[in-house]
């Protein structure tokens, strides 16, 4: 298994203002490289981490035990943080890290069929339980459908036309893996574009975000983090596509506003400012260096909130 670099590393860790002390939850746990970063520095804190994936959750699992005991990892997605929290008596914490990429050794895997450059089954579930995969977004939704994911969650000029050509294609046999899909969405954008970038990588980022649901759960599960941190405690969002960065900057920035009826006033009073301050008034991007090192990092960007009430 190729191995899994965590982006924007040591600004997520440093976000998060660990203390010894610290409880924290590591929405997005993957192959635990954020997360063995915040037990090393918890030795007497305790560390709850989620995931759908049962290979991360293996892998990730003796990884965290060579470091300590306080921690609990919870198989389930994100969206159910609060929930599984309050089944462990936990009512509040001092942190929650969300990291929204797919990791390396997932696109690498080839059979998990996430990557438009190696030819597998049409699949891209994170939680490898599921029933809805790629295969089936592919084969029977409706071209309205394909069209409208295309265009929302792909932002894909060319949206229309591959979902016409997918259509078309399927009608005679269907459509069973990444590089069968590839080559008819080649053949339904024009040569010129084709150059620029590869013609497939915002469909597949378009399925792959209807296949794991990955935006509709994500406000839900922001709104819970903010509603389980103790006053001082941070959500720190690390985003890879300008959907996700957008939804994050719009509901934090909803977070932080002072109340209308009295913005402007010479002293406002306390319980109309907000519970919430932006750490960072722009989103944190990666240097230099680490897009030598790391070139999946390019896109990514993060943004951190704190609870100050």
């Amino acid at each position: 298994m190729e191995k899994h670099i965590s982006v924007l590393l040591n600004e997520s860790i440093s976000s998060l203002n660990l203390k010894e002390n610290s409880v924290i939850v590591d929405a997005t746990l993957g192959y635990g490289g954020h997360s063995s970063n915040i037990l090393d520095r918890i030795s007497k804190g305790y560390l709850f981490a989620f995931d759908q994936d049962s290979e991360a959750i293996r892998h990730s699992t003796s990884r965290l035990s060579s470091i300590g005991t306080n921690f609990t990892i919870i198989h389930r997605n994100f969206v159910y943080m609060k929930e599984e929290l309050q089944k462990l008596g936990v009512e509040k914490v001092d942190g929650v890290l969300f990291d929204l990429g797919v990791s390396s050794p997932q696109l690498d895997e080839v059979e998990r069929g996430f990557s438009y450059h190696q030819d597998a089954r049409l699949d891209m579930r994170m939680n490898q339980e599921q029933s809805l995969s790629a295969y089936e977004v592919v084969n029977e939704y409706p071209k309205e459908k394909l069209a409208f994911i295309f265009k929302k969650y792909g932002e894909d000029k060319f949206a229309n036309n591959i979902a016409k050509k997918i259509v078309e294609y399927r009608s005679e046999k269907p459509i069973e893996t990444t590089l069968e899909l590839v080559e008819v969405i080649k053949s339904a954008v024009p040569m010129k574009f084709r150059l620029d970038k590869h013609p497939a990588r915002q469909i597949f980022q378009a399925i792959r975000i209807e296949v794991n649901q990955e935006l509709s759960v994500l406000e839900p599960a922001l709104e819970q983090a903010l509603s389980l941190l103790n006053i001082g405690g941070r959500v720190v969002v690390i985003t890879f596509h300008s959907l996700e960065d957008r939804l994050v900057k719009k509901f934090f920035q909803s977070k932080c506003k002072v109340d209308d009826r009295v913005r402007g006033l010479p002293n406002v009073p306390n319980e109309y400012l907000p519970d919430f301050r932006l750490v960072f008034s722009k989103a944190i991007q990666p240097s230099e260096e680490e897009l030598q090192e790391n070139p999946r990092a390019r896109s990514s960007k993060l943004r951190v909130i704190e609870r100050i009430k």
